[in-house]
Protein backbone atom coordinates (compact mmCIF):
# COMPACT_ATOMS: atom_id res chain seq x y z
CA UNK A 1 0.00 0.00 0.00
CA UNK A 2 1.70 3.40 -0.75
CA UNK A 3 0.75 6.23 1.58
CA UNK A 4 1.96 8.84 -0.28
CA UNK A 5 1.82 8.47 -3.82
CA UNK A 6 2.07 10.65 -6.89
CA UNK A 7 -1.46 12.33 -6.24
CA UNK A 8 -0.51 13.45 -3.22
CA UNK A 9 2.84 14.60 -3.66
CA UNK A 10 0.96 17.10 -6.36
CA UNK A 11 -1.40 18.08 -3.95
CA UNK A 12 1.13 19.15 -1.05
CA UNK A 13 3.48 21.22 -3.75
CA UNK A 14 -0.24 23.32 -5.05
CA UNK A 15 -0.56 23.44 -1.56
CA UNK A 16 3.22 24.77 -0.91
CA UNK A 17 3.17 27.44 -4.47
CA UNK A 18 -0.48 28.74 -2.82
CA UNK A 19 0.81 29.26 0.59
CA UNK A 20 4.15 31.75 -0.94
CA UNK A 21 1.51 33.10 -3.42
CA UNK A 22 -0.64 34.65 -1.01
CA UNK A 23 1.64 35.83 1.38
CA UNK A 24 1.53 39.60 2.07
CA UNK A 25 4.67 41.72 1.72
CA UNK A 26 3.82 44.55 4.38
CA UNK A 27 2.09 42.49 6.85
CA UNK A 28 4.21 39.28 6.78
CA UNK A 29 7.42 39.08 4.87
CA UNK A 30 8.85 42.62 5.93
CA UNK A 31 8.13 41.84 9.62
CA UNK A 32 10.14 38.40 9.27
CA UNK A 33 12.77 40.42 6.88
CA UNK A 34 12.01 39.01 3.76
CA UNK A 35 10.07 42.03 2.04
CA UNK A 36 12.01 43.73 -0.96
CA UNK A 37 13.44 46.84 -0.46
CA UNK A 38 15.71 49.50 -2.29
CA UNK A 39 17.94 50.27 0.39
CA UNK A 40 19.46 46.37 0.83
CA UNK A 41 21.04 46.72 -2.62
CA UNK A 42 24.69 44.83 -2.68
CA UNK A 43 26.98 47.61 -2.89
CA UNK A 44 30.78 46.91 -4.17
CA UNK A 45 32.47 43.38 -2.86
CA UNK A 46 29.03 42.11 -1.36
CA UNK A 47 27.79 39.13 -2.33
CA UNK A 48 24.20 39.21 -4.01
CA UNK A 49 23.53 35.77 -3.82
CA UNK A 50 22.93 34.88 -0.38
CA UNK A 51 19.94 32.71 0.41
CA UNK A 52 18.10 35.32 1.52
CA UNK A 53 18.22 37.07 -1.61
CA UNK A 54 16.94 33.75 -3.55
CA UNK A 55 14.35 33.29 -1.08
CA UNK A 56 13.07 37.17 -2.16
CA UNK A 57 13.72 36.54 -5.25
CA UNK A 58 11.79 33.20 -5.21
CA UNK A 59 8.77 34.70 -3.59
CA UNK A 60 8.51 37.38 -5.87
CA UNK A 61 8.87 35.67 -9.06
CA UNK A 62 5.93 32.97 -7.57
CA UNK A 63 3.73 35.73 -6.87
CA UNK A 64 4.14 37.62 -10.30
CA UNK A 65 3.55 34.04 -12.17
CA UNK A 66 0.55 33.40 -10.62
CA UNK A 67 -0.58 37.27 -11.53
CA UNK A 68 0.19 37.25 -14.73
CA UNK A 69 -1.88 33.57 -15.45
CA UNK A 70 -4.87 35.61 -13.48
CA UNK A 71 -4.86 38.63 -16.77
Amino acid sequence: MVLFGLGRLFYVILLLINAVAVLSEERFLRRIGLGRSNDEAPVFGQDQNTTKSKVVQLIGAVQTLLRSMLI
